[in-house]
């Protein structure tokens, strides 16, 4: 039986590394039309982290957000479906940015009971994704359970 490693650190010490790889990430942005740099850090359930960071296009609809970039990181390295338990994501303004519609989805996809970080109006905002996406499409109902 092939279990899963859990995370070893306390909350507040995880989020702060989620933090830091987020804000490393947010530095490899690339932004060009709307120089708005944001970067993500994921946590998986083996304990591996991913980050990513968004990449803009000159065909605006073919932009990455930071968030679905470090989701697809962790679905390619992965050799089974990942499990997110927890995602952190910063940008370089300090400015409320919680994940958009796309990110919540993906997010959703693979860890529909993980916790989200991100900076809020009045400061950090911890959420999990059923408070981000009431009611989230699936495929599978019975994995969100």
């Amino acid at each position: 039986m092939n279990r899963r490693r859990q995370p070893q650190l306390p909350a507040p010490q995880l989020r702060q590394k989620l933090f830091r790889l987020a804000r490393a990430a947010m530095k490899r942005a690339y932004a060009p039309c709307s120089h708005f740099r944001v970067g993500a850090a994921i946590l998986l359930d083996d304990g591996r982290c991913f980050t990513g960071c968004n990449v803009e296009n000159a065909s605006y609809g073919l932009t990455i957000c930071a968030e679905r970039c470090a989701v697809f990181a962790a679905v390619a390295a992965s050799p089974r479906k990942p499990e997110i338990l927890a995602v952190a994501v910063v940008n370089h303004r300090g400015a409320p940015c919680s994940p958009c519609g796309a990110c919540r989805q993906v997010l959703a996809e693979f860890g529909p009971r993980a916790t989200v970080w991100y900076m809020g109006a009045k400061g950090l905002v911890q959420r999990s994704m059923q408070e981000l996406l009431v009611d989230g499409f699936t495929l599978c109902p019975n994995e969100t359970k």
